[in-house]
């Protein structure tokens, strides 16, 4: 695979992993009722759903907003545009590290799973795969 194709899966896979969190977090803050198959609302509606009163969710959705920034690669500075693949690479290296402990909490915690939360960690695994892939394409060159 090209590096053109790896960016457009990893943009693919950033916008489904923003909505994702978008939905969680309009639910946390409207306080609505979660439509899923599993533990999702007592998931929300815990204390591990926030930092510092803000939903953890929305703090997701800030950083996919942040790494579709970074692929999508219109950016004026120089350094940023020039490791826009390793800052990409640091992002998900971070959401999948916090995604593990969130699953920890999930399963030994809370003993509650909620689906879109494994959406969101799938997708950061994915997008870390993604970019790892063409972090090799571009030491290659």
């Amino acid at each position: 695979m090209n590096d053109k194709t790896l960016k457009n899966i990893s943009i693919g896979l950033t916008i489904i992993g923003l909505l994702d969190s978008l939905y969680l977090s309009w639910l946390k803050l409207a306080k609505d009722e979660i439509i899923c198959l599993g533990g999702c609302d007592i998931v929300n509606s815990s204390k591990y759903a926030e930092i510092l009163g803000i939903p953890v969710a929305l703090i997701g959705a800030l950083a996919y907003l942040a790494i579709l920034f970074f692929l999508i690669n219109k950016i004026e500075f120089v350094f940023f545009k020039e490791n826009s693949t390793i800052i990409v690479f640091i992002f998900s290296l971070i959401g999948v590290i916090y995604s593990l402990y969130l699953t920890y909490l999930e399963l030994y915690i809370i003993h509650a799973i909620c689906p879109f939360c494994v959406i969101s960690a799938i997708v950061l695994v994915l997008l870390l795969v993604t970019t790892i892939f063409r972090l090799k394409l571009e030491f290659e060159e």
